[in-house]
């Protein structure tokens, strides 16, 4: 592969990524707002209305805020999605060139779970302030104390990011951030496990067939010479897209958690609820033990 076409294959890969996080953020937000109301009710808040589970929360959310409570931070949800998948697909293809020797050598799993750790680091310090917001106006009701804000930046579409920096400062925009690192480990878990169980499945039919791997393109071209194959497939890669995001969302939801509730608006007093990730370890585990960091769990899907 050229120069070229390697720099146009990583652009490839981000406009793919750019579009697929844009496709998974509009018809999966209203769950991601009820998984943020979930993860940070430690059973203290007065601004949230409590909910029993998932069905109850969509209704009482659209009962009490109509739609536009369900997709609460939904434009800084897709900003920042589509942003964090095209750097991170740009960013994963450059480390996997890099460590591949510009593809002369054959990566490990050590080696695939370095090149998704570093690329998932360098978006987390890109985003952090694009969730933080996002966060913050998932977690706006009607029962908050605060005067709301208005958006994701001063007028149009509105200023949380300059109340933010006002009344906070710069530093608040990345609360936060220790989470978010840890929680690179999900991209690098879940896209560590997609590459080897595509590879195990592209040895396993090589060997059915009596011949050695090949290229990625010519494994296209046979398939496409065989519908039924190109069936089977389909159904195996989704399987495997399945499988590694579970993977990745089991280890590492408890993340997730801790993040948000280190993200929420400091109290009306200025006071964060708060102070830092082993504060919120402490102060969940004292209240409703630790299952409550997996309480949300089935919200992440």
């Amino acid at each position: 592969m050229s120069a070229f076409e390697r720099r146009q294959w990583e652009w490839e890969n981000a406009t793919a990524g750019a579009i697929a996080g844009f496709a998974t953020v509009a018809a999966m937000h209203p769950l991601d707002v009820v998984r943020t109301r979930f993860a940070v009710n430690d059973g203290r808040l007065t601004n949230l209305p409590s909910y029993k589970n998932t069905a109850h929360a969509i209704f009482t959310i659209t009962r009490l805020e109509g739609l536009r409570g369900l997709y609460a931070g939904f434009y800084p949800a897709v900003f920042g999605s589509t942003v964090s998948w095209g750097l991170y697909f740009l960013f994963y293809g450059r480390a996997k060139q890099r460590y591949s020797k510009n593809g002369t050598h054959t990566l490990s799993p050590g080696l695939h779970l370095a090149a998704a750790a570093e690329a998932g680091a360098l978006v987390s310090f890109c985003t952090n302030p694009i969730w933080l917001i996002k966060t913050r106006l998932q977690l706006e009701t009607p029962l908050h104390q605060s005067r709301p804000y208005s958006g994701l930046y001063g007028g149009l579409p509105g200023d949380a990011l300059r109340t933010i920096l006002k009344e906070e400062g710069w530093c608040a925009l990345y609360r936060g951030i220790a989470p978010s690192l840890f929680l690179v480990s999900h991209g690098a878990v879940q896209f560590m496990v997609y590459e080897e169980l595509r590879k195990f499945i592209v040895d396993f039919k090589s060997k059915e067939k009596g011949e050695t791997p090949k290229t990625d393109v010519k494994l296209l071209v046979r398939l496409l010479e065989d519908l039924s194959e190109i069936l089977r497939d389909s159904v195996d890669y989704a399987a495997i897209g399945a499988s590694s995001k579970l993977a990745a969302i089991l280890m590492t939801y408890p993340f997730q958690v801790i993040r948000a509730r280190l993200q929420q608006r400091p109290n009306h007093d200025g006071i964060p609820r708060y102070v830092d990730t082993w504060h919120v370890v402490k102060e969940t585990a004292l209240l409703k033990g630790f299952e409550a960091f997996t309480r949300a769990s089935l919200q992440a899907f």
